[in-house]
């Protein structure tokens, strides 16, 4: 996934094969245990956080439908710069 193309916080969207929606509440995740890497860590609209049951990783690639993006601002901006840049030298440091 191209970070610049990560969706905002409080983006709404629909999984391919989902019949929920879900609201992203987080970016570039990593699940514990396995330390796989996703795109989003989202939870089910409008219901919001149940637990842990109720939390979904997923990556941009499932996504089946945009049905709101969240909100963006310069802050965001400035924070989609700073992890695009995180994830291009970490990719260095690992070849080193």
């Amino acid at each position: 996934m191209e970070i610049k193309k990560l969706l905002p916080i409080g983006s709404i969207v629909r999984l391919k094969s989902g019949t929920k929606r879900l609201m992203v509440i987080g970016v570039m995740q990593t699940e514990e245990g396995t330390g796989d890497e996703y795109d989003y860590l989202g939870v089910i609209y409008p219901e919001g956080n149940l637990g842990e049951e109720g939390r979904f990783l997923f990556d941009h690639k499932n996504i089946d439908e945009v049905v709101f993006r969240g909100f963006e601002d310069e802050e965001r901006d400035q924070f989609i710069i700073n992890l695009d840049n995180f994830y291009a030298n970490r990719g260095k440091s690992q070849e080193a």
